[in-house]
């Protein structure tokens, strides 16, 4: 959904909030400027929308990595209905960055597709971390709002279907 000079938070008119709708965030500690504002943008947009807070619970892992399993057990222990993943992870000079970005994009989907529920990949995967600040709840809006919009649209879509 992100493009140059596009605002991450600006999104159409939202559907009707279910108010059974449980959401889970999985939040990575790593990156915690970056994770925290990516956070704070998905809670600000859950509240906003009237998602009762009850429904509503984030899951700390120790970083991006994480984040599959983390969203595995969101659904399995919370009885999640979607899980909003947010990390951050910075280019450096060597390929973890690929192999991470790989493997935390490729979790996501599979705990999506087996547990057939929204998995909202809310990752930023930047080459420096002036991009990552750009991007959560800097010049490019929120990615974390992005990801909390996008799990309510899906959860609305599975409901209509």
């Amino acid at each position: 959904m992100a493009t140059i000079n596009k605002n991450l938070s600006e999104f159409d008119d939202l559907p009707k909030i279910n108010p059974n709708w449980k959401i889970a965030i999985v939040k990575a500690e790593w990156n915690a400027e970056i994770t925290d504002g990516l956070h704070d943008g998905a809670m600000d947009l859950l509240i906003n929308a009237d998602v009762p807070g009850h429904n509503i619970k984030t899951f700390h892992v120790p970083g991006s990595f994480e984040l599959p399993l983390g969203a595995q057990w969101a659904i399995e222990q919370f009885k999640a209905d979607a899980v909003i993943c947010l990390g951050s992870v910075i280019r450096g000079e060597t390929a973890h960055f690929d192999y991470v970005c790989q493997a935390v994009s490729q979790g996501v989907k599979d705990v999506s597709l087996k547990h057939s529920l929204p998995v909202i990949f809310g990752v930023l995967t930047d080459d420096n971390i002036e991009q990552s600040r750009a991007r959560s709840g800097g010049i490019h809006g929120n990615k974390g709002t992005e990801a909390a919009v996008t799990a309510i649209k899906m959860l609305h879509l599975r409901d209509s279907v």
